[in-house]
């Protein structure tokens, strides 16, 4: 057990994710442990490394391995820091495959919904229950996450739903998107949509499960939208960067969630851009990055 702060990031090797743990490190305190994490060895030891070095670095950066794809994995790391600290304090999931336009999105399908999705509902399961009281469990996704981005067909599948249910939905998704009756039901052919919409309904899930207790404690889990963040992956699918935040600036505002003295109880729950909730059901269907991409 321990009273040090305990804070783990995902995807956290390059980009967002890398900011996110140098951030951390830099607010968090000399007695205080983020753990970063991604699928190589190498570069998960050369990135804690160097974020240990940093000018500014207050907190201990130590490097952990983990494939978000292994949901066994993900319980086990979950369940050796209860042992070893009881718990952890912040949860920043940020894992995402790249996919690039000229890419058949349906022969990407399993490694882009197995790292955002599956990953994302064995990251509320394992580590939702290790969670201190106080802390904080944020989901990285989108402004593309609200339910008005999805053909209305497709709202009653995310719309209230359960986890098991918002499960389910995306594997109904995989399965339709393999078969090629994806277009046919109402999902877009841009996997990013469909996989935006469930993470932020996954969260959705899981936090009404969780209201009242986390509320009366201070804690907070939410999804967040970090805005347009000039990065390898974002910069093939946007044709104007003109607004586009640097990797450190996007960290900023998702960072200013977990320090909070106080967490907002109008965010619990939702998907939170620059502080403020977005309305779960606005939005619509996007065009444009649907037109650009390989069935």
């Amino acid at each position: 057990m321990t009273s040090s702060r305990i804070a783990l990031v995902t995807g956290a090797n390059q980009g967002l994710g890398r900011a996110l743990v140098e951030g951390l490190a830099a607010r968090m305190s000399p007695d205080d442990l983020v753990l970063l994490t991604g699928r190589s060895p190498e570069r998960v030891t050369a990135a804690a490394r160097e974020t240990g070095r940093l000018p500014g670095t207050r907190a201990r950066v130590e490097g952990r391995v983990l494939d978000v794809t292994d949901t066994d994995a993900i319980a086990r790391l979950a369940a050796d820091l209860r042992a070893r600290y009881g718990g952890v304090d912040v949860v920043l999931s940020n894992a995402v495959a790249r996919v690039l336009p000229e890419q058949s999105q349906a022969a990407r399908a399993d490694e882009f919904i197995d790292v955002s999705n599956t990953a994302t509902h064995a990251v509320l399961r394992s580590f939702g229950p290790v969670l201190r009281p106080g802390g904080r469990l944020l989901v990285v996704a989108s402004s593309l996450g609200t339910l008005g981005h999805l053909d209305p067909r497709l709202h009653h599948l995310f719309d209230g739903a359960s986890l098991d249910q918002v499960e389910y939905a995306v594997e109904s998704w995989r399965s339709a998107v393999h078969h090629g009756t994806a277009r046919e039901a109402g999902w877009p052919v841009w996997l990013n949509v469909p996989s935006k919409v469930a993470q932020v309904a996954a969260v959705r899930a899981v936090a009404a499960e969780r209201r009242a207790q986390d509320l009366a404690t201070g804690t907070l889990i939410a999804s967040v939208c970090p805005g347009m963040v000039d990065t390898a992956t974002s910069r093939p699918w946007f044709s104007d960067f003109s607004q586009a935040q640097s990797p450190a600036t996007a960290a900023a505002a998702v960072l200013d969630l977990v320090f909070a003295e106080r967490a907002d109880r109008a965010l619990y729950g939702e998907l939170v851009r620059f502080g403020k909730p977005l309305d779960w059901h606005d939005g619509t269907p996007p065009v444009e990055q649907d037109a650009l991409v390989t069935p």
